[in-house]
């Protein structure tokens, strides 16, 4: 469970670095390049530096890399933009939801357990989710938290979906190292090639602050991934219950975080949302 736990607290350092680069002005593509490369780095180091990055194209997931890395940049960038512009509550909705895609995934295409104590449990934690971000004033402000919660659901259920069938199928555990830092790459050559094009036709500054912003994403952003695929290698646990207990404990551990924390308003709606979160994820944990 160790992975998973890393895995949960990376995540949630990704949304705290996401509220401090609104705070100082930092823009955030720059930093999300710069945090891809800080997570590339980390991974060759990991490795020892001893695979050559020529050797990248040879392997049979370099497709899943390239898709991957555009993912990456992309969803990042609106996961950070909805999450400034519209709040966590948002964000946390659309992007935590989508575990249902991943766990069906896991169900159908991995013919894993389905029981009717799993099944719910992992409706429990949907609930949770939605309960613990949900406020219907900001939902009602602008037409946009509509849409643009579905397209990041879709994408971020598609990526974590993606992931396991590409730990499953194509990259052995020697490789996992490699992999993850492979996707960090290839997302920041989209995002140098995004930021030139900003830079000679839009004038949009660079900012030597965004250095340090990207290295804060960088590091949480490679150990939520790489901790993630640890996780899922480890054996007698179902990716099923893994993406459930981790999108919950992000959740559960965010609102408590935001609230002591950054002094967030919570609803009892909100707060009710926690405790089933909590419940949700001890009832997963005896189902393993």
């Amino acid at each position: 469970m160790i992975w998973i736990v890393l895995s949960i607290c990376s995540s949630i350092l990704i949304f705290v670095v996401f509220t401090y680069l609104k705070k100082f002005s930092i823009d955030n593509l720059q930093a999300i390049l710069v945090n891809y490369l800080v997570a590339f780095s980390i991974g060759q180091a990991q490795m020892g530096f001893s695979k050559p990055l020529a050797a990248i194209i040879e392997q049979d997931w370099i497709s899943s890399v390239l898709i991957l890395g555009i993912l990456f940049i992309t969803l990042f960038n609106l996961m950070a933009w909805v999450s400034q512009n519209f709040g966590l509550t948002t964000v946390s909705i659309a992007v935590k939801m989508s575990v249902m895609v991943p766990i069906s995934f896991g169900i159908f295409y991995y013919n894993e357990s389905a029981s009717a104590l799993k099944i719910s449990a992992i409706i429990l934690a949907l609930l949770a989710v939605w309960m613990s971000t949900y406020k219907p004033a900001r939902i009602k402000s602008n037409p946009l938290s509509i849409i643009l919660p579905i397209l990041l659901f879709l994408g971020s259920g598609f990526l974590d979906s993606f992931l396991k069938y590409n730990q499953q199928e194509l990259v052995p555990a020697e490789d996992q190292a490699w992999f993850a830092s492979s996707i960090f790459g290839f997302a920041a050559i989209f995002g140098l090639i995004a930021i030139i094009y900003r830079y000679f036709k839009m004038h949009v500054p660079l900012q030597f602050k965004a250095i340090i912003g990207g290295i804060a994403l960088g590091i949480p952003n490679y150990g939520s991934i790489y901790f993630l695929l640890r996780a899922l290698d480890s054996p007698g646990l179902e990716s099923s219950s893994l993406f459930a207990i981790n999108n919950v404990g992000i959740v559960a551990l965010s609102s408590l975080l935001g609230y002591f924390a950054f002094k967030e308003k919570l609803s009892p709606l909100n707060i009710a949302g926690i405790i089933v979160a909590i419940i949700s994820i001890l009832l997963i944990t005896v189902v393993l």
